[in-house]
């Protein structure tokens, strides 16, 4: 019998993947740029089942990409830009060679550029897509916010990860969103509830930072590139969401409040503003300055018992949340000048509280160490030399432990040089039957309305 003759590896798994190479040859990109418009694209490597019948029969170790995925990239605009941006490099080394400053000059104003806004819409089409993915971008840019202003990164990008985690602060601090917070060794993690979603992220501490060398900085900044652009997208819908201005200013009667004679010997305009934004201090500008308004209440409608089990329980929830978000209300407190600044600010905002430091430790402080209304005076050290009878002097954990209780915490055991209990993670759920510590029996039956006996 005549026909065409079957032949090995051209059909079925192995027509469907490609290697890292052929695919770069295909897309006629450098391996850094390929590696670059994959991590845009959110385009990653596979592993096939069978490596061998994709690989034709070798064990050689390669990288997998599915075909359709590369195909996909072939009609990506970027990557014209990525060219377009080699032949400016090569020109513009051959104009320094030459010492042409004209056409260097010439050439750096018509620098190609590109946006990532088309890229953003395209993996994310749905604003919730984006508050789900939102975490990594969070993480990342808040990392980069505390790098030093070094040669392993652009100032630019340093400085616009900044710009955005203060606004994404700002923002939860004026919508009251933030749920949980947890110390650890690596740092701080927070969890919010925006828009129904849990978010979680990692905010590292204040410390110099000892630059690893087996890290790649190159690959970090692109993912950084993509994360600043989507975390731009979201800041901007989130503030229109609660009627703010954006990009955020500060509201007009808190602007007078801060005005301070000596601003102008601690920094410039343009930059003392963004300070003032990042000191979390101040309340921000509405597009348009409306009365509180009255909040919905929930319609119940009779049903079948375990509906109206369900809706008191969802009731109760509610109550207990709208509860958290003023467990600060109508506290003052001052941040001694050795404690992180800038996490008890964030914290003590979210949750109604007012706050404040020495206006020589950083600009936006409210009011000094004497004023007289002041409720919590938070240190971290054993003792203090001059103390105010009508204020608490405690350890920076009890605002913490705090916010994670939903209730304010008993102050005995936060007193200076006390030995604090220990700091449970709220992320931690015990079921039925698992061991539940001590510490966190107490804090239930404080929640319940009950004085659980000093051991």
């Amino acid at each position: 019998m005549g026909g065409l003759q079957k032949k090995k590896y051209e059909r079925g798994s192995a027509t469907n993947y490609i290697t890292r190479n052929k695919a770069r040859k295909k897309l006629q990109l450098s391996l850094p740029d390929f590696r670059r418009l994959c991590i845009l694209k959110g385009i990653y490597p596979h592993e096939p089942k069978n490596k061998k019948k994709v690989n034709k029969g070798s064990t050689a170790p390669r990288t997998f990409y599915l075909l359709k995925d590369i195909r996909f990239l072939l009609h990506e605009p970027i990557v014209g830009k990525f060219r377009e941006y080699k032949v400016f490099v090569r020109k513009l080394k051959k104009a320094y060679a030459k010492t042409e400053w004209s056409a260097v000059e010439r050439l750096r104003e018509n620098k190609p550029t590109y946006k990532l806004d088309h890229i953003i819409k395209e993996r994310y089409p749905t604003f919730i897509d984006a508050l789900r993915d939102i975490e990594d971008a969070l993480c990342m840019c808040f990392l980069f916010s505390t790098f030093a202003r070094t040669g392993k990164c652009h100032v630019q990008t340093i400085q616009l990860c900044r710009r955005l985690t203060v606004e994404w602060m700002n923002y939860l601090i004026t919508s009251r969103a933030l749920r949980k917070v947890f110390i650890s060794i690596k740092g701080i993690y927070y969890q919010a509830e925006v828009m129904g979603q849990l978010i979680t992220w990692l905010v590292p501490y204040q410390f110099s930072h000892d630059h690893p060398t087996d890290v790649d900085y190159r690959v970090m900044a692109t993912f950084t590139e993509f994360y600043t652009t989507l975390l731009g997208f979201v800041n901007f819908r989130l503030y229109h969401s609660l009627n703010l201005v954006y990009p955020p200013k500060l509201d007009s009667k808190a602007e007078v409040e801060l005005k301070d004679d000596s601003e102008d010997d601690y920094a410039m305009n343009s930059e003392s503003y963004l300070e003032k934004l990042s000191a979390l201090s101040a309340s921000l500008a509405r597009v348009v300055s409306t009365a509180e308004e009255e909040e919905a209440e929930l319609d119940q409608f009779p049903g079948e018992e375990e509906d109206m089990e369900q809706m008191e329980a969802k009731e109760k929830e509610q109550k207990q949340q709208e509860a958290q978000k003023k467990l600060f209300e109508g506290l003052k407190f001052f941040l001694n000048r050795e404690v992180p600044r800038e996490s008890l600010a964030f914290v003590i905002r979210c949750f109604g509280g007012e706050v404040s430091w020495d206006k020589s430790l950083c600009i936006g402080s409210t009011y000094d160490v004497t004023e007289e209304t002041i409720t919590h005076h938070i240190v971290d050290r054993p003792n203090i030399d001059k103390q105010y009878i009508n204020r608490y002097y405690i350890q920076p954990q009890w605002v913490y432990d705090c916010v994670n209780a939903k209730i304010v915490l008993p102050v005995e055991d936060y007193f200076l040089g006390v030995t604090l209990p220990p700091h449970l993670s709220p992320f931690v759920v015990e079921k039925d039957g698992d061991y539940v510590p001590p510490e966190k029996l107490k804090i239930m039956a404080l929640q319940r309305g009950e004085k659980p006996g000093m051991n």
